[in-house]
């Protein structure tokens, strides 16, 4: 899959000398010290895959596409400081994707603060990897749908910048549209953490609060300005009262269904439903929640037998690096106790990172018997669709 690409052989930062301009640090392989694995298909299956994914959009609504340290202990906290995150390029050009929502350090963008999701940490998370990409001639930054269907006419990869909170607008509304003019395109209310907009879905405190009236305020001005809208993290009542507020579609960009067996992780079938209601998209989580793929396409068929197929995606969340291991810092650095479901695996099966996510995403679909109509809304059109709305 994926040798349509024109991919140009860029690695980030080549502009610049590397030791001299940046320091450089030592990135895992593609595997992370784990056995691949690809889903079995016979030659009429593996041929209908290849089809698949040439004839279709596809766009994961989340990941962090690029590479963490090979060594966290050592070298973590130093690379994020650095603030450079270095896009793996080479292994996104192996996949189908044609989009890309990337969420950024987000949680550990703390190149500047001790804590942070402050605004200078996000402007320059945001504005470096705009300059790298912008270096790259396979990479291309998204400003709106056309983009992402230029991506797949030329073979390239419609990268959206995106984020997991608005923490970083603290009381100021037209940081948003700040925002949107850096590139953003897409952006959280809340990450874990209740902020200025409303509650979280962690730490310590379970009173759900929901949305503040600054927090209506942003989802006004966020369907204004055309920004998508996402309640991943939020709290259960954050999240209804978003679907609320929101004259657009809204969107959780990377969902478990609790009800499928993820306790307390998951979102509620209300939840579920409440965003399906907005015309908004759910994109099925992966992360280290689960097991393997056939549990991650269990959630999948639960949500879609909830709300329809219309109003479901895929949006893995994972990177290219030891993703468990990510976790369990990024719980520490913010106080996180995480729910017994999460970190039960030291990796999911099938979807280590989004190259071998995107590989056996499309075999499992083709392997399942999906209709092509089908899998053309799951792999792309459904989040294009919904997004020509809230654009």
């Amino acid at each position: 899959m994926g040798s349509n690409k024109q991919y140009d052989g860029y690695k980030s930062y080549d502009y610049l000398a590397v030791g001299d301009d940046y320091r450089a640090f030592t990135l895992p392989e593609r595997h992370s010290g784990f056995d691949p694995y690809e889903i079995p298909l016979t030659d009429e299956e593996t041929e209908r895959a290849r089809e698949v994914a040439a004839d279709n959009y596809v766009v994961s609504f989340h990941e962090h596409p690029f590479y963490f340290p090979d060594d966290l202990d050592e070298d973590l906290w130093d690379y994020i400081r650095e603030g450079r995150a270095v896009t793996a390029y080479e292994h996104l050009a192996e996949t189908a994707l044609d989009g890309v929502f990337d969420m950024h350090f987000d949680g550990l963008a703390s190149i500047h603060s001790q804590h942070g999701w402050k605004w200078d940490d996000i402007v320059h998370d945001v504005s470096m990897r705009a300059c790298d990409i912008a270096h790259s001639e396979y990479a291309i930054r998204c400003d709106g749908v056309n983009d992402i269907r230029r991506a797949y006419d030329e073979g390239k990869l419609a990268v959206v910048p995106a984020l997991e909170s608005a923490a970083m607008i603290e009381n100021e509304l037209d940081r948003i549209e700040q925002l949107y003019g850096m590139g953003v395109r897409s952006m959280g209310i809340t990450y874990t953490a209740s902020n200025a907009l409303g509650t979280g879905e962690g730490g310590i405190y379970k009173r759900d609060g929901g949305l503040t009236s600054f927090g209506v305020a942003a989802v006004e001005r966020m369907n204004k300005v055309g920004m998508a809208i996402s309640t991943s993290h939020s709290s259960p009542q954050t999240t209804l009262d978003v679907c609320e507020a929101s004259e657009k579609p809204v969107f959780d960009t990377h969902a478990l269904a609790r009800r499928a067996g993820v306790g307390k992780r998951g979102a509620s079938d209300e939840e579920l439903e409440a965003i399906a209601d907005t015309g908004g998209v759910i994109g099925i989580l992966s992360s280290t929640h689960l097991p393997d793929i056939d549990t991650y396409m269990a959630h999948f068929e639960y949500i879609v037998d909830l709300v329809g197929i219309d109003n479901v995606a895929f949006g893995p969340d994972v990177l290219y690096g030891d993703h468990t291991a990510l976790l369990e810092v990024l719980a520490d650095f913010h106080g996180i106790e995480l729910p017994e479901t999460t970190l039960q695996n030291p990796y999911v099966k099938g979807l280590e990172n989004p190259t071998e996510a995107w590989n056996n995403i499309i075999r499992w679909l083709v392997k399942s018997d999906y209709t092509d109509g089908e899998i053309k809304k799951v792999l792309g059109e459904n989040i294009l669709h919904a997004l020509e709305e809230s654009w």
